[in-house]
């Protein structure tokens, strides 16, 4: 049994105060009394006063930086600035979190169970950088499960309202990618559509869809639009009709690859990389290793040889050149080569080199652009539909500041080592800081990082708040 403390009486306590009243009164009257207590209260007003002063009249100066220091990030990813209010739709799961439940055959080319852990993240890697961070914030993230990621940041975003009376934006969050891949060899069209136009007739019965007939509301896709843009007359490699629908059209879609000719609502996202931090000082942290790292490459590749005119042609002529040149590291691809599954010896052949050659792959967009900047290596393009057209949002205006334009049809593209020798090393050194500045904006942050902690802006933040204007432009 606990015995309780036992309490004063209520005379008791009133003869306490008495006495702690009196004691107080007397000490207070001994101090006016006092010549020598007086003289040091007054002195120690007098120096606070001094000192205030000082601070008001003479504020401290900002140190100026040199051109390789650490550069702090926008402190905005705990905070709301009001420009974003986004309501995350409860969709029924069978739209996204149902289909993990069948994993192993959301692809048809592999098992995507391992890839869909953790947020969409994947496997955590242990042979990298920053391991004796307190978290881990590299994955073996796959390169076509940013829907994913993109969800959980939402889910966890401090520009998320639960109230849709007050939203701006409208999520929907829906796993396109993971189904239409899953789906690539269903010969029938209307089985093959059939989730997508579900969805569409859902969005169609809300209340908040009629508001602006669906102007405020957004999809983001993991993978390239051509994938959800079959067309009855264009082959059919096993797209769905997801962004030809009327009502979607309506919508912004936000793609890793968006369709420079036909895709005015589209607008392009970044390829999810290895690296996704959960505090500010992880990113700093990687930024400085990243401006202090040995390039002793001037240029290098990554990539497999590929069929077809077009494509093998520009990839046969870089590898013959790297190959050729004794400036230029190559990690060729074909024959299951181990290492081009690797992210650490992937980050490895391009922390480098001071150049990342970019060839278009199965479209026009690779995944390994956003490896190269990542590296603080500066890319070099041979399509303007690599990057040009499709990451606005994301990239500077003026594509030379961090970056080399080579026509994949221009003589340039024959001697890539000669070209790339006459840029002068100051401005390579100025590429190459302004590429390490951009990895935050291109960077997808771990969902589960407080908001706190983060302390700069990801790829997520930087989505939503152009989509936001972008909607207000539009309505």
């Amino acid at each position: 049994m606990l015995l309780s403390k036992k309490q004063p009486s209520a005379a008791a306590t009133q003869w306490i105060e008495k006495v702690k009243y009196h004691k107080n009164r007397d000490s207070y009257f001994k101090f006016l009394g006092n010549p020598h207590l007086r003289y040091t209260a007054f002195l120690l007003v007098f120096l606070s006063l001094w000192f205030l002063l000082q601070v008001f009249l003479f504020p401290p100066t900002k140190p100026t930086q040199t051109k390789f220091s650490i550069t702090t990030p926008k402190p905005s990813a705990g905070k709301c600035n009001g420009n974003v209010a986004v309501y995350v739709y409860n969709l029924p799961e069978e739209f996204n979190l149902g289909l993990l439940d069948d994993c192993s055959h959301l692809n048809i080319y592999t098992n995507m169970c391992p890839h869909v852990a953790n947020h969409g993240l994947g496997q955590p890697l242990d042979n990298m950088d920053l391991q004796s961070s307190d978290s881990n914030p590299w994955f073996a993230t796959h390169q076509f499960i940013a829907e994913m990621i993109f969800h959980a940041r939402v889910d966890n975003h401090p520009c998320r309202t639960w109230d849709p009376s007050k939203a701006n934006l409208f999520y929907v969050p829906f796993y396109g990618g993971l189904h239409v891949s899953s789906n690539f060899r269903e010969p029938n069209h209307a089985i093959r559509d059939a989730l997508a136009v579900k969805l569409v007739d859902y969005l169609q019965a809300q209340p908040t869809w009629r508001k602006n007939n669906g102007k405020d509301h957004f999809l983001a896709l993991g993978r390239t639009s051509w994938d959800f843009m079959r067309t009855d007359s264009g082959p059919d490699f096993g797209a769905s009709c997801l962004l030809n629908l009327p009502c979607v059209k309506n919508m912004s879609v936000l793609t890793v690859e968006r369709n420079p000719w036909k895709g005015s609502n589209q607008h392009g996202i970044p390829y999810p990389s290895y690296f996704h931090p959960s505090t500010s000082d992880q990113m700093m942290t990687w930024q400085n290793m990243m401006r202090q790292s040995n390039r002793p490459y001037l240029f290098s590749f990554i990539g497999a040889p590929r069929k077809g005119v077009g494509k093998a042609a520009i990839r046969d002529e870089m590898i013959k050149q790297c190959m050729e040149s004794t400036q230029c590291k190559i990690l060729k691809c074909d024959h299951g080569n181990p290492k081009c599954y690797n992210p650490s010896e992937i980050l490895k052949v391009m922390r480098e080199s001071r150049f990342c050659l970019q060839a278009p792959g199965d479209s026009f967009t690779r995944r390994s652009t956003f490896d190269a900047i990542l590296s603080g290596c500066i890319p070099v393009f041979f399509s303007r539909h690599t990057a040009y057209t499709q990451y606005s949002w994301f990239l500077p205006e003026e594509a030379s500041k961090y970056s080399v334009y080579m026509d994949e049809q221009s003589e340039e593209s024959k001697r890539i080592e000669e070209v790339l020798m006459k840029i002068p090393k100051e401005e390579v050194d100025t590429m190459r800081a302004t590429v390490i500045d951009m990895i935050p904006r291109l960077t997808y942050a771990h969902p589960n990082a407080s908001h706190s902690d983060v302390g700069f802006e990801d790829a997520v933040d930087v989505a939503l708040q152009a989509l936001a204007q972008h909607v207000r432009d539009k309505i």
